[in-house]
């Protein structure tokens, strides 16, 4: 990924993720400028909710698909070449990320709002967002709740093996924008 950039004279796209499916709705709210590409915003995805770059993933917007053209997803377009501006009309403009076939993370994202770029702010920034993203490969959002509901059971064996298995801990409710946003200026 890029490093991270002050920007002038540019436009910024302010963009709300939300988990499809998730409830209540796991969701971030980031600004990008309009020259940042998919393949950029892919990175971007990864850290902010934040998952591992271990899966394929893909872009929809307007019926095209676009992805890691390394990936050779079937009629993908390549993510690199592509800027955010050239897939988005302005606001209420919609699109979506798909992230590990398998498991099947969905994310809608929608551009709330388009604006001058701050001279004074690195782009990307986090501004906000709700509840922790659900561990890799733990079955999509129904593999997911069940997962909460055997973690919070503390007789249930097969619970502490999942947190085991996630690190020791788990909390749904956590959301750490300050990492976030250090990761992303890291990068």
């Amino acid at each position: 990924m890029p490093a991270t950039r002050k920007s002038t004279n540019r436009v910024v796209y302010q963009l709300k993720i939300t988990l499809r499916e998730s409830k209540p709705p796991i969701w971030r709210r980031i600004q990008v400028t309009d020259d940042t590409t998919l393949q950029d915003l892919h990175w971007i995805l990864q850290i902010i909710m934040p998952w591992t770059n271990s899966h394929l993933h893909q872009f929809q917007a307007d019926g095209e698909y676009y992805s890691d053209p390394e990936m050779e997803i079937e009629d993908a377009l390549d993510e690199t070449k592509v800027k955010i501006r050239d897939v988005v009309s302005g606001p209420k403009a919609r699109f979506s990320y798909e992230y590990d076939f398998g498991d099947d993370w969905r994310h809608e994202i929608l551009v709330e709002k388009v604006l001058p770029a701050d001279p004074a702010v690195e782009y990307p920034v986090c501004l906000a967002g709700k509840l922790a993203c659900p561990p890799e490969d733990i079955g999509g959002m129904w593999g997911y709740y069940h997962f909460l509901h055997l973690i919070n059971d503390p007789s249930n064996k097969e619970g502490k093996e999942l947190l085991e298995w996630v690190g020791g801990s788990f909390n749904p409710a956590e959301f750490d924008l300050e990492l976030i946003n250090k990761t992303l200026h890291e990068r």
